[in-house]
């Protein structure tokens, strides 16, 4: 009788140690969740014409200034640099892009913008960002909403002659024309 008590209380140990050596460990959330934003938006439609990967900081009471700082090079995000993917030629300002992913960087400012894209791929943050690598460059207005979102937000909308991308933080607002 003792010796199957010993076993029960071994093979109890065995299990709950092994339980814990092979144990997943899953991390926290990030506190600046990854998002997609795509155009066309409805998840049903496969045939996109453009896609972005980006972190979605949050203000938490700070000042859009002092994380995305004007005059420097911001990875327009957080956490890695944001990816953009064309899935067809596109003309950012005067320069056509070839379809492909590139890194999406921005330079914000109080009253404009600069969108940049990169052939930099797989960086993280904006800290070796390289101008000789820049693909295109568009320098765009940038304005005030009435309404704040204190979460970052990447999203598209069909133009005339494109896709515009909206970039809303706190409230700035900032639109990108791509045409085609």
């Amino acid at each position: 009788m003792k010796q199957k008590f010993l076993f029960l209380i071994v093979l109890a140990l065995s299990l709950t140690i092994s339980d814990t050596l092979y144990a997943q460990k899953f991390s926290d959330l990030d506190k600046s969740p990854m998002d997609v934003a795509a155009y066309p938006s409805s998840y049903r439609v496969s045939d996109k014409l453009i896609k972005i990967t980006y972190s979605r900081p949050q203000l938490k009471g700070r000042e859009v200034a002092s994380l995305a700082k004007p005059g420097n090079v911001w990875r327009t995000g957080a956490n890695e640099a944001t990816e953009l993917t064309l899935y067809t030629d596109m003309k950012l300002g005067n320069t056509t892009v070839k379809a492909g992913t590139y890194t999406f960087y921005t330079i914000p400012g109080e009253n404009e913008w600069t969108a940049i894209i990169s052939s930099d791929l797989n960086v993280w943050g904006s800290y070796s960002y390289n101008e000789a690598n820049d693909v295109a460059r568009i320098t765009v207005p940038a304005t005030k909403a009435k309404e704040s979102i204190e979460a970052f937000a990447i999203s598209f909308e069909e133009s005339d002659n494109g896709v515009d991308m909206h970039l809303g933080w706190g409230t700035t607002r900032v639109k990108i024309p791509f045409t085609k």
